[in-house]
């Protein structure tokens, strides 16, 4: 498999797709190419007929399947895990709990298509820490719902390990670029959240990660900008 991945200052749909390939447990290369550069515009070329309807990372290609979307990449690697099992294997991105396990879906789906103001106005930027930074109501509104649903998870099924089901799910690859805006904007966050916060900063994976957004030379001014 290969997984075409943005520049990871920056790209938080990368990161979920990323750190879903790694929690697939499966073999994969991964290309990095600077989003903003001439480099993706010539990739989506070499590909020919087969052509992501979005243009957009991350991509996901294994044999003759393409697969783009973080959401689409996940389900498709959690079904390939278990088909590799012989149907056996149990899930590694979702709970066994039928009630937690619709919990962890629901979350992990109003990630994929909610938040518009803290996306907007919170841009992934791994490296980079702001003070001070201007929020509108809709983005603070959106903070404190996210906030909610971790409280909820962490209450109800994180007995069993730091994450928000206990143990590391598809709901903390989703939630995980939400980490990183919060640290980079320094969002306050209860006590709980803080520590949440630090487990999901401390992975292994998500270290692997910052390692290598703070080694890349690409910028892009756009994501600069709140900064100033």
């Amino acid at each position: 498999m290969k997984l075409i991945i943005g520049n990871k200052n920056y790209s938080s749909w990368s990161l979920r797709g990323w750190l879903a390939a790694k929690q697939s447990g499966l073999s994969f290369e991964e290309i990095t190419v600077n989003i903003s550069g001439e480099d993706w515009e010539e990739a989506k070329k070499s590909w020919g007929d087969v052509q992501p309807s979005s243009g957009k990372v991350p991509v996901l290609w294994d044999d003759e399947v393409v697969i783009w979307d973080s959401l689409a990449i996940l389900e498709y690697l959690d079904d390939k895990v278990r088909e590799e099992g012989g149907g056996k294997a149990g899930s590694r991105f979702w709970p066994k709990d039928p009630v937690a396990r619709g919990l962890c879906r629901s979350m992990v789906a109003e990630m994929h298509s909610s938040y518009a103001a803290l996306r907007s106005e919170m841009p992934m930027n791994v490296r980079r820490r702001m003070e001070g930074h201007a929020l509108s109501d809709a983005a603070k509104t959106d903070i404190v719902r996210v906030l909610t649903l971790w409280a909820e998870a962490r209450a109800r099924f994180g007995a069993g390990g730091p994450f928000l089901f206990g143990s590391y799910s598809a709901a903390d690859i989703f939630y995980a670029p939400v980490v990183s805006r919060f640290m980079t904007y320094g969002v306050g966050v209860p006590k709980f959240a803080e520590t949440y916060m630090e487990a999901v900063w401390e992975h292994d994976w998500m270290q692997e990660w910052i390692t290598a957004a703070e080694e890349e030379d690409w910028q892009i001014a756009a994501f600069e900008v709140p900064a100033d």
